[in-house]
């Protein structure tokens, strides 16, 4: 074999991709320029046919060179084998200790196998059983030898399947909170808004969740990043969702600070009536001003122990990330500190000394968040929903952001994930964001994925997984390259779905998959065993030869007729993505065809609407809108999302992939009708469109 074969065996090994199938069905190797570059960012060198043999050697000698496996993820009630390596020759006793305090010896299986020579000395392996009846959670091994070896691993226990999905069919509304405001929010919605909003489709018009955009925090100074899918950190709410008027202590301010405040609340209200374009730096440094001076008010004994122990139950993390922000506070984003003293424990402990207040700062406004984020899912609950707030995961964090730098070791470096070329976007897409390390991840025991999903589940009745495939792989881009010339990398998605499910299953929550894009059947059948909803868009059901039926979609799924990254149900029908991506430039292939293939394509679905009689000849705009909602309810499906742009007639897209500020407003068109008047919370209860879709959604 020669180099380049032994790169491409090396590269499947370490779950590297060498060819993967387009979603024009056709196969696309990879480059070996590609392979390399991946490779490195997994630490591996594999530049000449001498890196690639001495990585053969490493990967074969690594699991011999550690007591124990990194971690251990398993399914309740299986007992699957696991591998311990000491000196050849040594007893060695191996045990697991529980999340309850529980000592339960793992059982010895007699498997032989050869001991293997490592640097010099003979190594054996020793077989065990995790143990039978081990409850769900997180538990530790422990391995040790009358020598004094010791080591541990992580072990979680995770349900086969996630049983948190209430009975019967249900439905809910998709919210883009910040383009929702009402009366009483800054400009841009609020989590006050999130609550009323929840309360009004409950009480109202029935609903059984909102889905909600991404909350995950952005940097904290401006300009802050417009996009909710590119996140600085995706544990912590973003202080510009804070409703400051809700705060207890706000009440308590001096004179002289509340009225700063409310001259800024009525400032900001006056953005409420610009249909336009929302303003979230303006918002959000106003925000955070006002933020200051409530932090100065003294806290209540009752108030000082729920701090208390909020800062408890999130700990370092949440320290961690109240440092970056303190630090780009004082010193920006560009510091050449970054590389250097904020990443030297003992430069960096003397500099946050000076800081303290500021920590403190930033961790009592995630505690406010928190609270708010707790007080709009007990609305919600209260106002009868099954499900409450369901919300959003993005796929990962910016680079160079409050993630990257507290959790660089856990993250691949010189590499971004995004997608390869498709339909929809056909110079394909860079998200400029650093995915896990797969192998880095499994040593840390998971635990920043866990405490993570723990954080963003903690008040919520369900969680959005953005491009869930990304638990099974990831299109890698090496800095540098086109999106276009990546490559796929696989994680271990057994691990990382039973760890969702468990953290999930612990917070009585659903899991919806976005499972949209090309990806291998078997990825929607392992997601349904596990109980994690897949999710169907009616635009793109489609079979071989015609558009899928709505009575045969997948069971387990949030069916809705559009996403974020479509227009809302008037424009699609319109054809306006079509306009807009000519216009942008975002076309391949001549407009006119385009035009030709997606009307032929959305007549094929409305055709299944006119032959179940839900739509007449010669219907208006809004009754076809309508009859699209009509189909869908038609679907087996156990959720069914309706956009709330749909229940008032708006047509703008939210975000159009692939383009950036200068081209296309993304993520700051305010929620508005079919005329461009704003549509403000307040409008929702008695909104004439909303109640004509509805009750054309629920004739079903």
């Amino acid at each position: 074999m020669g180099y380049a074969e032994d790169l491409r065996t090396l590269a499947t090994r370490c779950g590297v991709s060498t060819f993967y199938t387009g979603w024009d069905s056709l196969r696309h190797d990879v480059s070996d320029e590609t392979l390399v570059d991946v490779l490195a960012a997994l630490g591996i060198a594999a530049d000449t046919e001498a890196d690639v043999a001495a990585a053969e050697v490493m990967l074969n000698e690594r699991p011999w060179r550690a007591m124990l496996p990194p971690s251990l993820v398993v399914i309740e009630g299986q007992t699957p084998t696991f591998a311990v390596h000491v000196p050849h020759g040594d007893p060695v006793t191996v045990w697991v200790t529980t999340e309850s305090g529980r000592s339960v010896p793992a059982p010895q299986r007699d498997v032989w196998v050869e001991p293997r020579e490592i640097d010099g000395a003979l190594v054996g392996r020793a077989t065990f059983e995790v143990p039978a009846g081990l409850e769900l959670g997180w538990h530790t091994v422990h391995a040790s030898t009358p020598a004094g070896s010791h080591a541990t691993c992580t072990l979680a226990v995770t349900p086969p399947t996630l049983t948190t999905l209430p009975e019967g069919q249900r439905w809910g509304v998709a919210v883009q909170l910040y383009s929702v405001r009402s009366h009483a929010s800054w400009g841009v919605g609020d989590l006050s808004d999130l609550a009323d909003i929840a309360d009004i489709c409950a009480r109202r018009y029935g609903a059984d969740f909102i889905q909600c955009n991404p909350l995950h925090s952005s940097s904290p100074v401006t300009p802050i990043e417009k996009s909710p899918y590119l996140p600085t950190t995706r544990r912590f709410t973003n202080p510009l969702y804070i409703r400051l008027e809700d705060i207890p202590e706000a009440s308590s301010l001096p004179v002289d600070d509340y009225r700063a405040m409310d001259r800024s609340a009525r400032r900001l209200r006056r953005l409420d009536d610009d249909p336009n374009r929302i303003r979230r730096n303006r918002v959000f440094k106003a925000k955070m001003a006002a933020l200051q001076d409530v932090f100065a008010v003294p806290l209540s004994p009752r108030r000082q122990s729920a701090l208390d122990d909020f800062l408890e139950r999130e700990g370092s993390g949440l320290v961690e990330f109240a440092t970056w922000c303190a630090l780009v506070e004082r010193y920006g984003t560009k510091s050449p500190r970054w590389d250097k003293d904020f990443r030297d424990p003992a430069t960096l402990e003397s500099i946050v000394a000076t800081l303290a207040d500021r920590v403190s700062f930033y961790c009592w406004v995630r505690w406010i968040c928190d609270q708010q984020l707790e007080a709009a899912q007990r609305t919600a609950i209260d106002a009868g929903m099954a499900i409450g707030i369901i919300h959003d995961l993005a796929v990962g964090v910016q680079r160079g952001g409050a993630d990257a730098w507290a959790l660089g070791h856990v993250l691949a470096d010189g590499v971004t994930v995004g997608a390869p070329p498709d339909g929809f976007n056909q110079q394909g897409q860079n998200w400029n964001q650093p995915p896990w390390h797969p192998w880095h991840l499994a040593e840390a025991g998971y635990a920043p994925f866990r405490d993570m999903l723990r954080t963003l589940l903690r008040h919520a009745g369900g969680l959005r997984i953005d491009h869930i495939l990304g638990l099974f792989r990831l299109w890698w881009i090496p800095e540098g390259r086109s999106a276009a010339e990546g490559t796929y990398v696989r994680f271990d998605h057994e691990a990382l779905i039973g760890v969702l499910a468990l953290e999930a299953q612990r917070a009585s929550a659903v899991v919806i998959g976005e499972d949209l894009g090309v990806f291998e059947p078997s990825v929607q059948e392992y997601l349904a065993q596990r109980g994690i909803l897949g999710t169907s868009i009616l635009w793109f059901e489609h079979g071989p030869y015609a558009p899928i039926p709505p009575e045969q979609y997948r069971e387990l799924c949030l069916t809705a007729v559009n996403t974020h990254d479509l227009p809302p149900t008037a424009g699609y029908l319109t054809g306006e993505h079509i306009r807009l991506r000519a216009e942008l430039g975002l076309l391949e292939s001549d407009v006119e065809t385009e035009r030709e293939v997606d009307e032929r394509n959305r007549e094929s679905i409305l055709d299944m609407a006119r032959d179940r009689g839900l739509l007449a000849e010669g219907a208006s705009l809004p009754e076809t809108v309508d009859a699209t909602y009509a189909l869908i309810a038609r679907s087996p499906s156990r959720l069914l999302g309706v956009a709330l742009v749909d229940t008032v007639g708006e047509w703008r897209i939210q975000n159009q992939p692939g383009t950036d500020d200068s081209q296309y407003p993304n993520w700051c068109i305010p929620l508005a009708d079919a005329a461009g008047n704003v549509v403000s919370v307040e409008d929702l209860g008695s909104n004439a469109r909303f109640d004509e879709l509805v009750k054309a959604f629920l004739a079903r």
